[in-house]
């Protein structure tokens, strides 16, 4: 049997196997909230044998909305809808995670969930990212100038009570996104943070946001909490110099560490995961897995992003991760878990066009019609 078809426990919860579905961002939702549809794109992703799935990221109130269509978790009508999603995919034999997230600095003021939110856009410094496109926006408008959060516990706050819904909805834990360029990254990051008090400047104090976070998820988790981390990736235009990079993450993930997580995510391009960043272009490539594991001698390791199968036989069965979080091809093959257990190959391509739903078209195409063999 291949390794990855084993069992693992990850806090309190044991996944039937080591090939974890990836936070994928889809935009199905009704006006923020979940809806049927999302119910049989994930049911049919439980039924086709993944061992965890990680929702797409679910935004934790209106301000910070990049999407159209995302879904959030802020409400009792969100909660309701997550909550049948949880059950169904629990009844077809899979575990879930509620991936929390705020997108900060790459949000816009003319989304309409920006505007009803009734708030700017807020980050850690009032520094804005190069590029963007808001194509779902008169003109497809790049990133703008954002507002300095004046106080960060705030969104803690709001991290948590978005936990204490996900754990209403019956989600069998949460994932913080801190990848990605998004706001946990934010202020991670010292192009992006430039804060002079407590929330900025040194390492230690660039990583307070996510740390504070991570403990307040634990608070109403326990041991089911996990965060996703990309070191090495520029998106949304984040990056920082090598030494500065390892410094700053590797103090996060040694103090993470402490916490009793359930995993950490390890976000790489391709194996031997070395990739460079789109920021100032100062740090070379380096190793995410062999750079950054030593710091978590506890915590199991997930490793996510360009991870084929090949690979990922190689790295679980070699120890250096738990396991593996796998994206497109979960999207693609919506019995992804039933082919490895068959050894059957993999046969869907990608239709990029309908990816985050074709404008005015149906919502289904693209989303629950790639075809199943369920072997």
């Amino acid at each position: 049997m291949s390794v990855l078809l084993t069992p693992l426990k990850l806090g309190t919860t044991t996944i039937s196997n080591r090939v974890g579905m990836s936070a994928l961002t889809r935009n199905r939702s009704s006006n923020t909230v979940p809806n049927d549809l999302m119910l049989k794109y994930y049911v049919q992703r439980a039924t086709g044998g993944a061992g965890l799935i990680v929702s797409e990221g679910i935004l934790i109130s209106r301000q910070g909305t990049e999407w159209p269509a995302a879904p959030g978790i802020w409400d009792e009508a969100q909660t309701e809808g997550w909550k049948k999603i949880t059950d169904a995919v629990h009844e077809a034999g899979s575990k879930i995670y509620a991936q929390v997230c705020l997108v900060g600095r790459t949000s816009h003021p003319d989304a309409p969930e920006q505007i009803a939110a009734g708030t700017p856009v807020y980050a850690p410094s009032a520094i804005s990212a190069r590029g963007g496109k808001f194509r779902f926006l008169p003109g497809a408008p790049g990133y703008v100038k954002p507002t300095e959060t004046e106080d960060p516990t705030i969104l803690i706050a709001q991290f948590k009570e978005a936990a204490i819904n996900a754990k209403a909805a019956g989600f069998d834990g949460v994932e913080l996104h801190g990848a990605s360029g998004y706001l946990v990254h934010q202020f991670l990051d010292s192009t992006s943070n430039q804060r002079t008090d407590k929330w900025g400047g040194s390492s230690e104090n660039r990583t307070r946001f996510a740390l504070e976070t991570l403990r307040v998820l634990v608070e109403v988790f326990g041991a089911d909490v996990a965060v996703k981390l990309s070191p090495a990736s520029g998106y949304n235009d984040v990056g920082m110099p090598l030494q500065d990079t390892i410094d700053t993450f590797g103090h996060l993930l040694h103090e993470a560490d402490k916490l009793g997580l359930a995993y950490v995510t390890l976000v790489s391009l391709s194996f031997p995961f070395t990739f460079t960043f789109a920021g100032d272009g100062s740090a070379p490539p380096h190793d995410v897995v062999s750079t950054y594991s030593p710091f978590l001698t506890q915590t199991p390791i997930f490793v996510n992003s360009g991870v084929t199968l090949a690979e990922a036989e190689e790295l679980v069965g070699s120890g250096q991760a738990a396991g593996v979080f796998i994206g497109m091809d979960w999207v693609t093959h919506p019995d992804l878990g039933m082919r490895i257990q068959a050894g059957k190959q993999l046969d869907n391509m990608p239709d990029f066009a309908t990816l985050y739903g074709a404008e005015g078209g149906d919502p289904a195409v693209g989303y629950l019609d790639y075809k199943e063999a369920l072997y």
